[in-house]
């Protein structure tokens, strides 16, 4: 079964498993000590400035939970939006496990605005007010859109005013940057963010992600938070060896690239044939269907449901998708509307 159901479903970029299999020499020194890992600072630091700390994790949860609860004191809260992955697929990770109260805020394109972060960054020194420290941003977020770098500096400055930090949840930070044109740094480092969850399972890594540190004094201790949260992995050497084959060279940017060509060859096949609520500006394509259209298409491929009550789906191409496969689908989207008897442009 072809599935565009999530870029997580895609295989593991060659040059990964070579990355695994060249660590996989001799004894290294765990947790941390190896060369991989003590490389895999360099190459950080080369994408984000010089004061960058990667801080390799297992998964995008750990991370999130990890940056998240190393920003925080037992009393704070993250502003974020009420699509956030931090809020919406985490199974309640960052408050069970990390300890955070989250602020949510709805929003129509998945981004926050100084005036939409007002509106939860309030009750500083009330007791009984959880109180505000971070916001909490996703990079591309979960509708498929891109900050520019002017909002991401923007919401930067405002919530440095407020005496708030600011943490990236970049599980598709590579894509971003790819829609955008810019360095990685670009929309961080020099945007103003304090720490950043950086992801590869999505763009060609078997596993593992990265906590970044951009400014120390935003998450102290962040190696203990990493221990307790069960996020440290004895033989670092394996994650790390990963990350640096991504980063190390431009295999992060033509992955992302690819996905993203593949998300607006699958738009531009769908036009006039589908509604499309929002822009394609990464790998996601999200399409309003009738349900008969939706049932017919999943007898052959997988996809998640976004917005039941309007039949909204959402399609997700990965840096593994061909031209091939995305045409054949919009060929099958096609048949399956005139199958519906739906209209069909010619």
């Amino acid at each position: 079964m072809t599935s565009f159901a999530s870029d997580n479903y895609s295989g593991v970029h060659p040059a990964v498993l070579d990355a695994i299999a060249a660590a996989n020499v001799g004894r290294e020194p765990a947790y941390g000590r190896d060369a991989s890992t003590v490389r895999l600072q360099e190459t950080f630091r080369r994408h984000f400035g010089e004061q960058a700390e990667a801080f390799p994790v297992f998964n995008g949860t750990g991370a999130n939970v990890v940056a998240l609860a190393a920003m925080t004191t037992r009393y704070g809260s993250v502003v974020c939006t009420s699509t956030a992955h931090i809020h919406v697929d985490e199974c309640g990770a960052p408050e069970k496990v990390g300890g955070v109260k989250l602020l949510t805020i709805p929003t129509y394109d998945g981004k926050l605005t100084p005036e939409l972060i007002d509106l939860e960054a309030r009750g500083m020194d009330d007791v009984h007010r959880a109180q505000p420290q971070v916001v909490s941003i996703t990079q591309t977020t979960e509708l498929g859109t891109a900050y520019t770098v002017e909002e991401i500096r923007t919401i930067c400055d405002h919530a440095h005013s407020l005496g708030l930090s600011v943490h990236l949840d970049g599980a598709r930070i590579a894509n971003a940057a790819a829609h955008l044109g810019v360095p990685l740094r670009a929309f961080t480092t020099d945007a103003g963010v304090d720490v950043v969850s950086f992801g590869g399972t999505k763009n060609g890594l078997m596993l593992g992600e990265a906590v970044v540190v951009l400014n120390p004094s935003a998450a102290p201790n962040l190696d203990y938070i990493r221990k307790s949260s069960t996020q440290l992995a004895s033989k670092m050497r394996f994650v790390s060896a990963q990350l640096d084959a991504l980063l190390g060279t431009d295999l992060w940017i033509e992955n992302a690239s690819h996905a993203n060509a593949m998300a607006q060859r699958l738009a531009a096949g769908l036009e006039g044939l589908v509604e499309m609520p929002r822009p394609v500006q990464a790998n996601a394509v999200f399409v309003r269907l009738p349900q008969a259209v939706i049932d017919d298409l999943r007898t052959t491929y997988e996809f998640y449901d976004w917005d039941e009550t309007v039949g909204e789906v959402r399609w997700m191409t990965a840096w593994d998708h061909t031209a091939d496969e995305v045409d054949a689908f919009v060929r099958d989207v096609r048949a399956a509307l005139a199958r519906a008897g739906a209209p069909v442009p010619a």
